[in-house]
């Protein structure tokens, strides 16, 4: 297939592109820098110069890096400014409206599959349910950047398809070798401000970014048009047992970490969380809605609908991927 990626510079992104050219894809990746074409070019894909933020602005023509959609047969869009905190504006200009144009720029050129990476934070608006899957009410996400996730999911739905099938996957935390998300926890640990709630014992979910490049490969070919699948590695445990072996891989030992009780601080994080956007902070405070949510709620994500619809099936352990973060 000939395949047309965004992010294929980034973490996700990246890895997809290596592991379609190795599969014998035809694959061009956009690439707004001299480093991000060197990137895709090193993992075997045709960069294509141009950047998402040029799409959808009102009174632009089109950017001509757009043509390259005549000539593939389906997109897999990564690429998304992705923080935890952050007003909506931000996520709506850089995310969402580049994103709804690209999908129907895709439809207008007739292209066969498009393949939307969103979160599964869009369900963070469910915090009561410890289990979720596509048919859970997701209430109203308690970021930003997931409330416009979800609107973005939403709009692509209802929109013009044309001939283009659309499958969205709702990955969680996504982990690996070459990860910087645990970059966050990794500096509060060294600098004495890590604490578990209650002691860490609450359920998380997570995928690993081969398992993910794995359902994005599959959903080129199978699930149903509009279809959301959860994707996880199958193994939901207590967000102690994942972060500690986790951060160990970065030398960091969280055994003495101190706890807080959920009850503390579930409504000191509403207070910090209202007391920064008030102040229009431009970074989060140390404890947020979201952290709480992540590490004091427990919630897992039922994948049968991916196995049953993509014939899905996570191959990489948690094991298997400590293993290799830990390796040279």
């Amino acid at each position: 297939m000939k395949i047309f990626v965004t992010g294929g510079s980034g973490f996700v992104g990246n890895a997809l592109v290596h592991r379609l050219v190795a599969d014998g894809h035809e694959v061009r990746s956009l690439a707004r820098s001299d480093s991000s074409s060197r990137r895709v070019r090193a993992a075997g894909a045709d960069p294509v110069p141009g950047d998402l933020t040029d799409l959808g602005r009102a009174g632009s023509p089109a950017p001509a890096w757009l043509s390259v959609l005549r000539e593939v047969d389906a997109v897999v869009h990564v690429a998304a400014h992705m923080e935890f905190w952050g007003p909506g504006s931000l996520f709506e200009r850089v995310n969402h409206v580049p994103t709804v144009a690209l999908h129907a720029a895709s439809v207008a050129a007739e292209v066969r599959r498009f393949v939307l990476v969103s979160a599964a934070s869009v369900s963070t608006g469910s915090l009561r349910r410890p289990v979720v899957d596509e048919s859970t009410p997701e209430g109203r996400p308690n970021i930003a950047y997931s409330r416009v996730k979800l609107a973005t999911e939403s709009a692509l739905r209802n929109a013009d398809s044309g001939n283009t099938a659309l499958v969205v996957l709702r990955p969680p935390f996504i982990w690996g070798r070459g990860m910087t998300t645990i970059d966050a926890f990794v500096e509060a640990a060294e600098s004495g401000r890590f604490s578990w709630i209650d002691h860490g014992r609450h359920i998380v979910d997570f995928v690993h970014v081969e398992n993910l490049v794995g359902a994005m490969i599959l959903a080129l070919t199978r699930g149903r048009h509009g279809g959301i699948y959860y994707v996880t590695d199958g193994t939901p445990m207590p967000i102690r047992d994942f972060l500690t072996p986790l951060l160990a891989t970065r030398g960091v030992d969280l055994s003495t970490s101190r706890s807080v009780p959920l009850a503390v601080a579930a409504p000191l994080a509403a207070v910090t969380d209202a007391a920064a956007r008030l102040l229009r902070r431009k970074s989060a405070p140390p404890l947020t809605n979201w952290l709480v949510s992540f590490a004091g709620r427990d919630r897992s994500y039922d994948i049968t609908a991916a196995r049953t619809d993509l014939g899905y099936s996570p191959d990489v352990t948690p094991e298997k991927g400590l293993a290799q973060m830990c390796s040279p």
